[in-house]
């Protein structure tokens, strides 16, 4: 899943329930252990749980639309076959809109 724009703080949005907003990020973080292509996009939403708004609110609504859509992508292992761990990671030089921060991420391939 990708989102296209990057999220910022929104300060001029209108803003939603944060307490809703939060049980949905926590449901996606769940889900994030069998379904590994919403990582990154759950990871970006969970950043504005504090003051979350009607674009972020749209956003983690897209991801829950992309699972409706995706309900059949299982991940599969098969006791036969070798696997081979590959890991690799990225840093983003005060990548953050709002406050300049660094962003550093990881992900490993069987």
């Amino acid at each position: 899943m990708e989102i296209k724009d990057k999220l910022d703080l929104d300060k001029n949005g209108t803003l939603v329930d944060a307490t809703k907003y939060r049980r949905m990020i926590g449901a996606l973080i769940y889900l994030t252990s069998n379904r590994p292509d919403i990582v990154h996009a759950t990871c970006l939403c969970a950043r504005y749980q504090a003051k979350p708004t009607e674009k972020h609110l749209s956003v983690v609504k897209r991801i829950f639309c992309y699972l409706r859509e995706t309900v059949n992508m299982v991940l599969w292992y098969t006791k036969d076959s070798g696997f081979e761990l590959t890991g690799f990671s990225d840093v983003d030089y005060a990548g953050c809109k709002d406050t300049f921060k660094s962003t550093s991420g990881g992900i490993q391939f069987l």
